[in-house]
């Protein structure tokens, strides 16, 4: 049993409820499909709905727009409990709501109304396309163009790593609309994919983790888009809008990196308790013993770190810095904390039928995507430089 971690003003009855219904749901409704998830490369769309009308899908959003009128604090207890759960690994909702908030705090009011509600109630499966063949973590790198013509956006190019790019009825691309503009050139653009002429998806790529989501490239060649698909209305503001929604961003990265540590560290205590060696529990061992007061006392700090980095988001007081912090050390120690549990499984921790081991593998990329850790770095780094 882990420490019980401080109680914050954001941990209201309310929380509490969501959190168990929430954990319920998933264990007895998402979890039994895990397997045929990774088997088919994706979640079923009925599965989308199924979430929505739980209210699991986007509860933050006021219920003008679709929701429960929620704030972040719901969305990441669901994000942590469907973690909890493996659910997480193999569905897109953290992207999802991701583009949700795109919209709720850039978008202008019509876009808010036509959009967010066909988002929260599951018709529409959101993406945000930003990574290229040629440009990850870089994003003034990118190529896709969208020049205007009249009413409307013409936009060329390709995008690549794309979650839930499979299956997406609505899309926001990040593009050029002035090639001598540097970031002030960057805006966002609205795209609803639904038999749209010059759109295309490829390939739903293989990875190494994190294999029931889908994960693919997208073309748009020569795709037209209304001019009221500008998201805020307002060219060159795209850049502005993608720094502004990147602390969200990362603190939903942090809370699955907590909640995976947490239920490592569970399985592996139950594991060696069970499993014996030189006839005794393998838990009996002091090494064992030591590695695993380690991994809950970083588990541990983690928990309470990211409580701290929810309380601070809610209030309006998490500055960039901490984010960037939560973001590549909760991630790091992630990793490192896995990789010790694993071992501790032995032989088993590498077989996929092993929950360790499907953990290990899926908790890689969240050192990349996001924003790589070494950039988390770098930009810490900036801050600290006052020459």
């Amino acid at each position: 049993m882990l420490p019980t971690p401080a109680h914050h003003p954001w941990m209201t009855e309310d929380i509490a409820a969501l959190r168990e219904a929430v954990r319920r749901f998933s264990e007895q409704e998402l979890t039994p499909h895990r397997a045929r998830w990774v088997e088919q490369g994706h979640v079923d769309r009925a599965v989308w709905r199924q979430v929505a009308e739980m209210g699991m899908l986007l509860p933050e959003l006021p219920e003008a727009y679709g929701g429960i009128d929620g704030n972040a604090a719901h969305q990441f207890v669901c994000q942590e409990e469907m973690t909890a759960c493996e659910v997480l690994p193999s569905f897109g909702t953290s992207v999802h709501t991701i583009v949700a908030h795109y919209i709720l705090d850039c978008g202008t009011e019509a876009q808010k109304r036509a959009w967010l509600p066909k988002l929260a109630s599951g018709e529409w499966i959101g993406a945000i396309a930003m990574t290229e063949p040629g440009a990850g973590s870089d994003l003034q790198g990118i190529q896709t163009r969208a020049r205007r013509e009249g009413n409307e956006y013409i936009i060329n190019g390709a995008k690549t790593f794309i979650t839930n790019g499979h299956m997406a009825d609505f899309i926001l691309v990040v593009a050029k609309t002035d090639l001598n503009a540097g970031a002030r050139g960057v805006s966002l653009l609205a795209v609803e994919t639904h038999e749209l002429a010059g759109f295309r998806r490829g390939r739903v790529l293989d990875k190494v983790g994190m294999r029931g989501s889908d994960t693919a490239e997208l073309f748009f060649d020569e795709v037209r888009v209304p001019v009221a698909n500008l998201l805020g209305g307002e060219e060159g503001r795209g850049f502005y809008q993608l720094m502004q929604q990147l602390p969200y961003e990362r603190l939903l990265i942090a809370v699955a990196a907590v909640a995976t540590m947490e239920r490592a560290v569970k399985l592996t205590v139950e594991y060696t308790q069970e499993r014996r060696a030189f006839k005794q529990a393998i838990f009996d061992f002091q090494n064992t013993r030591f590695k695993l007061a380690e991994c809950a006392t970083t588990a541990h700090i983690a928990r309470c770190y990211l409580n701290d980095c929810i309380q601070r988001y809610l209030d309006g007081s998490l500055d960039p810095n901490a984010a960037y912090m939560a973001k590549w050390w909760l991630t790091e120690q992630q990793s490192q904390l896995l990789d010790t549990c694993l071992q501790l499984h032995g032989g088993y921790g590498y077989m996929n039928e092993y929950p360790i081991a499907r953990m290990w593998a899926d908790a890689r990329v969240a050192q990349i995507f996001g924003g790589s850790n070494e950039i988390m770095k770098e930009l810490i780094a900036r801050s600290l430089d006052k020459r």
